[in-house]
């Protein structure tokens, strides 16, 4: 190898050795700042050192106080995000103001929160703004007023912050402090899907879905779904499970519909428990499973879920998957009476009109009846009809008989148009 070579690659060496010997560094002497952000457990050390170099900086206090917190030590980060905060640091304020709004290191205290945001969102800082604009909300540390919610989401979502133009849409949805305006909720709802907000795609999709703001367009809809959907919003995925079931914005698909419907019902959404339930009663998508729909049946009407609670009321009526047992199919029926669900009050109706699991009470039977076909069931209006028309249990009348057989008549029940 000649010197002039030999040169060349001492050099070249000694630049690679030299980038190695930066990057080392540069891994081993991250900042303050860098190290809290990461949420390294090396954070508080390395803050402590630089504050003791510059104890009154404003800047080193916040990090040390995120480090802290980062580290589940809630005292000590309220201690230096405090002293921070009052030399005017304003993401401090906004991190002190839901500390006190959390009862994080401190006793909560709504007012102390409003006092700290206030000051942060008035110097423009966007989080600071956003929650603002929950407090007076919720009405949190300050008397509620919508119309304030509405001036500090603007300003913040105005700044671009997602979540604040998503809050700020759904305000102009529900007329909240602004007069409702589906254009404008149309206009914040996509400034915050098209940042990947998955709640605004979820809204969004609903507005194109449901003609609000917005000519109905299920293709666009189906669109703004999946992205909220693939996100992880229940919502979203429930809808689009409804979406592929009945072939709306996409070709029905009941395979695609058992996915997204199992992926919310696992999230805990009721309505979404409900029809994973009757998918695998009636095995769409699915092999039919009477013990899977008995359970997610369950799981949904323990939540409330009036449709879920009459569905338990047939299976233990009939005895799928369970004993027969009419007074539980009584107790579920009832729950969901109770709520006006029209074809559980039929079937109540007609437990106490024949004595099913329950003593005979012609009274109830009339009244559930009567509360059913009002809501149009035809079956509840023949039933009915017959009641008046026989003089079971109450004064025979042929004339009020005569008006619900023909409503049945009229709603397609063949079995009462023969009492016109």
């Amino acid at each position: 190898m000649t010197v002039v070579k030999m040169v060349k690659v001492l050099i070249v060496m000694a630049s690679i050795c030299g980038g190695m010997a930066v990057a080392l560094a540069w891994t081993f002497t991250k900042s303050c700042d860098e190290l809290a952000r990461l949420g390294s457990s090396k954070a508080v050390g390395v803050c402590q050192k630089e504050l003791a170099q510059k104890p009154d900086d404003d800047n080193l206090q916040l990090h040390l106080g995120v480090a802290y917190a980062n580290q589940g030590d809630d005292v000590n980060a309220v201690k230096w995000l405090t002293k921070s905060a009052n030399q005017g640091n304003t993401t401090a304020q906004n991190d002190l103001a839901m500390m006190y709004v959390k009862g994080e290191g401190v006793t909560q205290d709504y007012a102390k929160a409003v006092a700290w945001l206030t000051k942060s969102a008035n110097q423009g800082v966007a989080e600071a703004q956003y929650n603002l604009g929950g407090m007076y909300y919720s009405g949190r540390g300050v008397t509620q007023d919508y119309a304030q919610a509405v001036e500090w989401y603007t300003k913040s979502a105005n700044q671009g912050l997602a979540k604040a133009q998503f809050n700020l849409g759904s305000m102009y949805v529900n007329g909240q402090g602004v007069a409702q305006d589906y254009t404008k909720a149309l206009e914040w709802f996509t400034k915050s899907a098209n940042q990947g907000f998955a709640q605004a795609q979820n809204s969004l999709g609903l507005m194109y879905a449901g003609e609000q703001g917005v000519t109905q367009d299920h293709a666009e809809a189906f669109k703004w779904f999946t992205k909220s959907a693939n996100q992880g919003n229940a919502e979203a995925q429930y809808v689009l499970a409804v979406m592929y079931q009945m072939g709306q914005g996409v070709t029905q698909d009941h395979a695609e519909a058992f996915k997204w419907f199992t992926k919310s019902a696992h999230q805990g959404l009721a309505r979404a428990q409900y029809d994973l339930g009757g998918v695998y009663y009636l095995g769409y998508g699915t092999t039919k499973d009477y013990a899977k729909a008995f359970k997610w049946f369950t799981k949904s009407a323990n939540q409330g879920d009036a449709e879920a609670q009459y569905s338990l009321g047939v299976m233990y009526q009939q005895g799928q998957f369970v004993k027969q047992d009419d007074a539980k199919a009584l107790e579920w029926f009832t729950k969901s009476a109770n709520q006006g669900l029209a074809k559980a009050q039929f079937n109540l109706g007609f437990m106490y009109n024949n004595g099913q699991g329950v003593e005979q009470d012609h009274d109830k039977a009339l009244a559930l009846y009567g509360e059913s076909a009002n809501q149009g069931l035809a079956e509840a209006q023949h039933n009915l009809g017959a009641m008046y028309h026989d003089g079971k249990g109450i004064p025979k009348n042929p004339q009020t008989a005569k008006q619900w057989f023909n409503k049945a008549c009229d709603n397609g029940y063949k079995d009462a148009c023969q009492y016109r």
